[in-house]
């Protein structure tokens, strides 16, 4: 028991002597802390936190980042506080707690304490808590690695274009646009890269140009992370778009003046979205986009575009031989090499990707089968061509909005390669095709073709513009592309393409293969002399083919009577320009017919009963021999469109036929031989009469020659020419030489040929409706003026409001001097913005005729005078002292006395084109020092005297464009080294044999000037 005791006795001693050491220990080593002490401690350190980070937030957005101890410090509170969240604070009696476990409860409490009481301490941070140099001042441009373009003439130029656009604070907005592959990119990473070398010598620098690839996808977000990483503006994770282009803006609120280039842009970008202060808001800071697709810029707002165009073919082969190396300045691969280099039709993409291919390859049979590939392939099976250059097309392609655009982008395909392709026949054959809505109005179909489509597919530089204002073509390449897609992956779109392949004969083979998918097939363009007659071993196989243009092979005579049994289902079928003299009758089992074109058939006189065709809506028969139409063609219940325009030996027009075309409504018949009588002692027995045009209701575009003026009731004559959208009314009779000249005004032309029409009542009221005026062959100049002063509705004092072009040919006789002195206050021709004289043998001035009818010209635009003998100055002061505030072009050619254009001072401010040809007395244009600060054009051919141009280093920052003789142009302005030299750049050497442009828009082919064409422009 004393045993048991005595260890009892120890063991409470030896507790007893642990626990007053444990309290004794706690005691000395500090004051015990409170539980709401350390939180008042901690709710003090957590505000101090917060006032940090606000302070942090705040330096950022100028740049300035924390330091690397206040960030330990934020990293040592964060630890802190989730440690103090951790720990258990309640306080449980003492009696029922071990001294070790008292012990662990009160020295964490206290050590936590000492840490806040620490962090408190210093996070005051009195040297500061962000570094004092901002990381946003980094470099103004970047530099971005692409070729170089100085070598390039025609890039350098845009180049030098946009940094003087840029320079301009008028422009905010630059849009850069054109075909996949042209240089876009390129020439705006030169302009990115100018910026950075300091050669612009802008006047206004940019602080910052920032460089975005935007692509196909247009990603808000990836577009954000590459300005952001530009900005050196950290980009939070799993921040929000709207959150990130706030802090964007505030970002490029800072800057003076930022540039913004956006490359490769195929959809609109929503600025705000994206974070972009609005360019006429910020201070002269400025956007330049690229895009293949103008829509693309009208969406973004711009107010500057540059369209980047193809390759010169001496650039192209420039860069081609310069990438290529010298394996192509070898003798037998030269050759080759040109002509690959040249299939690349200018498109850099095309260059460098099949350079890359033919690089170092001195064989030349490699070159003469790559030269094959690119010529006579759909898919040049040379490297790279496919993937580097298709593949962008095909996103082009991909991006055009219905299966019925696409198909009307491969219909294109169609016509050979740089065939200029006529708009409106295009549309024609689309809407024949049903690849466009047909409207109710057959012009309101065509206008949706051309100003819809045809400029969708412009926009999206998938189709280009032709040589003349309403045509298109296609890229070479782009049209290799299309092949592709039409030959190999769209069904609905197959086609067989044989056009423009130097072809004299069409084998069976070709369309006996079972071509059951075939939809369209093009053999136009060839030397084909004969057709395949199908037979019962090897029959035609296109039961599907909606299309075949066969046009323009001049040598083909017959069509075999089984020909057309392989296409029974066409809607288009085009012979024209052929030489064939008659038509199978298999041609009337093509029961689905829509649009039949024989344009340019000479030796076709006769036509089979087309009365079974009653699905037609468009007959072509310009420029064919025959003499009569069939009376079965009283059948074509549904043709919308009749061309009988240069049927020179039509001499019979059934009566009653054009009545029962209750749809008809275009009808040209400019130059036929059938003229249209308005009394009944003019109109043969059975042939048809003005009357029945005058009762058709849908006609809206008429063309035809007139034997007389009708004298009817002028309210109903009105009515009916008020319901004419244009109208060509040749009044003629007898047999003339026929004038042909266009304008912008010939909506609603009248032509007058030998005829004294101003001794009737009725010209006047026909010129009040007319737009245009053409007198052709009046043999005395003073009596034709006369007659249009005292016959002017009204009395004198009445104007020609509506007529805005005045032409006058072949004409003899002086005028007699100005008209009668009352009627001088009266401008007869107020409206007149175009005047045209050609072949006026005894005018000495222009100023005679202005002066004679008094005319002001304060509208004029347009000046076109041409092989008037007599006449020795444009212009002459005299009475004559009016300015021209309006005129911008002067067009002058043949006028072999002409020594001088004007002899008074400051009449022509804003001329931009001055075309003078085969002018050989002409020695000066104007009085020295005359200034003309608007031209931009001029073309000088045939003028060896005219040593001098109204141009200075004061105005010659106008020009654009200088063509002349090389012979010329050396012994130009060698008065002015200085001016001469800043020409130089625009100077290109003549390209006209003779007299040039003046005489080709006077007297041309008359298929430009088609009527019809016409009818579907504004």
């Amino acid at each position: 028991m004393e045993f048991l005791v005595s260890i009892l006795s120890a063991a409470v001693a030896e507790t007893g002597r642990l626990f007053f050491k444990c309290v004794y220990s706690n005691v000395t080593n500090g004051v015990t802390v409170n539980p709401n002490d350390l939180e008042k401690m901690m709710k003090d350190l957590l505000d101090l936190k917060n006032d940090v980070n606000r302070q942090l937030e705040l330096a950022e957005e100028d740049g300035r980042l924390p330091l690397t101890q206040v960030k330990n410090w934020l990293r040592d509170v964060e630890a802190l506080a989730s440690k103090v969240a951790a720990h258990d604070f309640d306080d449980e009696d003492s009696n029922r707690r071990l001294c070790l476990s008292f012990s662990n409860r009160i020295r964490p409490r206290r050590e936590m304490f000492e840490e806040a009481q620490r962090l408190l301490n210093v996070g005051s941070f009195p040297n500061g808590m962000v570094y004092g140099i901002s990381v946003y001042a980094t470099s103004t441009v970047e530099y971005v690695p692409g070729p170089s373009i100085e070598d390039q003439p025609t890039a350098s130029r845009s180049l030098d274009e946009l940094v003087r656009v840029l320079d301009d604070e008028k422009y905010r907005r630059i849009g850069v646009w054109g075909m996949a592959g042209v240089g876009k990119t390129t020439l705006v990473k030169n302009l990115n890269n100018r910026l950075k070398s300091n050669v612009n010598g802008m006047e206004k620098p940019f602080s910052i140009v920032i460089w975005v690839t935007v692509s196909n996808d247009s990603d808000t977000k990836r577009v954000q992370m590459q300005m952001a990483e530009r900005l050196n503006l950290e980009m939070k994770m799993g921040e929000s778009i709207e959150r990130s282009g706030g802090r964007l803006h505030q970002r490029l609120e800072k800057e003076e003046r930022f540039l913004l280039i956006l490359d490769d842009v195929r959809q609109s970008i929503d600025l705000d979205c994206l974070g972009v202060p609005q360019p006429e808001t910020h201070r002269g800071s400025k956007i330049v986009l690229t895009t293949r697709s103008s829509d693309v810029c009208r969406q973004m707002m711009t107010d500057f575009e540059l369209k980047v165009d193809s390759l010169s073919e001496e650039e192209a082969w420039k860069l081609f031989s310069k990438r290529a190396g010298e394996v192509v300045t070898l003798e037998h691969i030269k050759p080759f090499a040109e002509e690959v280099a040249r299939e690349c039709c200018g498109l850099p993409l095309a260059i460098v990707t099949v350079e890359s291919a033919m690089r170092g390859k001195p064989k030349v049979e490699l070159w003469r089968h790559a030269l094959k590939e690119l010529r006579n392939s759909s898919v040049p099976r040379i490297e790279g061509v496919k993937d580097k250059v298709y593949h962008p097309l095909k996103w082009s392609y991909d991006s055009l909005q219905g299966d019925n655009i696409k198909a009307c982008f491969l219909y294109c395909a169609l016509f050979p390669e740089d065939f200029q392709i006529e708009v409106s026949e295009l549309v024609q054959c689309w809407i024949a095709e049903g690849l466009i809505e047909e409207q109710r109005n057959f012009n309101d179909s065509i206008k949706d073709g051309v100003y819809f489509v045809a400029e969708t597919l412009k926009d999206s530089c998938l189709l280009e513009d032709g040589g003349r204002g309403s045509t298109v073509r296609m890229h070479d390449v782009v049209r290799d592309f299309a092949k592709w897609i039409a030959s190999s992956l769209e069904a609905d779109s197959r086609s067989l393409i044989r056009s423009g392949n130097g072809l004299s004969e069409i084998s069976i083979e070709d369309l006996s293969q079972d071509h059951s998918l075939l939809r369209r097939v093009s053999f136009m363009h060839n030397k084909i002399n004969r057709l395949p007659a199908a037979d019962s071993e090897m029959p035609m196989q296109c039961p599907k083919a909606s299309t075949l243009l066969l046009q323009q092979n001049v040598q083909l005579e017959i069509v075999p009577q089984k020909f057309l049994q392989g296409f029974q289902k066409l809607k288009v079928l085009n012979l024209g320009a052929t030489g064939i003299r008659s038509l199978p009758p298999t041609l009337l089992h093509l029961v689905e017919l829509r649009a039949l074109l024989l344009r340019g058939c000479r030796f076709l006189q006769e036509l089979p009963p087309l009365g079974a065709l009653r699905r037609l809506q468009v007959l072509d028969l310009c420029r064919t021999r025959i003499k009569e139409l069939p009376e079965e063609m009283i059948h074509l219940i549904n043709v919308r469109q009749v061309n009988l325009s240069h049927t020179y030996v039509l001499e019979k027009f059934q009566t009653g036929v054009v009545s029962e075309w209750t749809h008809l409504e275009v009808l040209d018949m400019t130059h036929s031989g059938y003229h249209w009588g308005t009394t009944t002692e003019e109109v043969k027995e059975g042939q048809a009469a003005l009357l029945e045009l005058v009762r058709h209701k849908r006609l809206s575009c008429l063309s035809i020659t007139l034997k007389s003026i009708p004298l009817w009731d002028a309210e109903y004559l009105s009515t009916w020419i008020g319901r004419l959208r244009r109208f060509q009314f040749t009044i003629s009779q007898f047999e003339s030489k026929s004038f042909r000249s266009r304008t912008s005004h010939d909506k609603r032309k009248v032509i007058a040929n030998r005829f004294d029409v101003m001794k009737s009542d009725w010209i006047g009221w026909l010129l009040i409706n007319a737009s245009s005026l053409v007198w052709n062959e009046s043999l005395d100049l003073n009596v034709m003026t006369g007659y249009l002063i005292s016959d002017s509705v009204g009395g004198p004092s009445h104007s020609f409001d509506a007529l805005k072009s005045l032409t006058i040919t072949r004409s003899i006789g002086r005028l007699s001097g100005p008209r009668m002195t009352g009627y001088q206050c009266a401008d007869l021709l107020p409206n007149l913005e175009e005047l045209c004289l050609n072949d006026v043998k005894d005018l000495q001035t222009v100023s005679e005729l202005v002066d004679h009818l008094w005319l002001l010209l304060s509208k004029l635009k347009l000046i076109q005078v041409s092989e008037c003998p007599g006449m020795e100055y444009f212009f002459s002061c005299g009475t004559f002292s009016r300015p021209m505030p309006e005129l911008e072009e002067i067009k002058v050619s043949s006028c072999k006395n002409l020594k001088m254009l004007f002899d008074y001072r400051f009449v022509v401010p804003n001329l931009r084109m001055l075309e003078l040809h085969a002018i050989p007395g002409m020695n000066s244009l104007c009085i020295p020092g005359e200034p003309w600060p608007r031209l931009e054009k001029v073309d000088v051919v045939k003028c060896p005297q005219l040593t001098k141009l109204p141009l200075d280093m004061g105005n010659a920052n106008t020009i654009k464009e200088i063509r002349g003789e090389s012979a010329w142009w050396s012994s130009l302005m060698r008065d002015d080294i200085e001016t001469k030299y800043m020409l130089q750049p625009f100077f290109k050497p003549s390209i006209h044999d003779d007299y040039g442009l003046i005489q080709k828009d006077l007297i041309r082919c008359d298929d430009e000037y088609s009527f019809i064409r016409r009818c579907y422009t504004p």
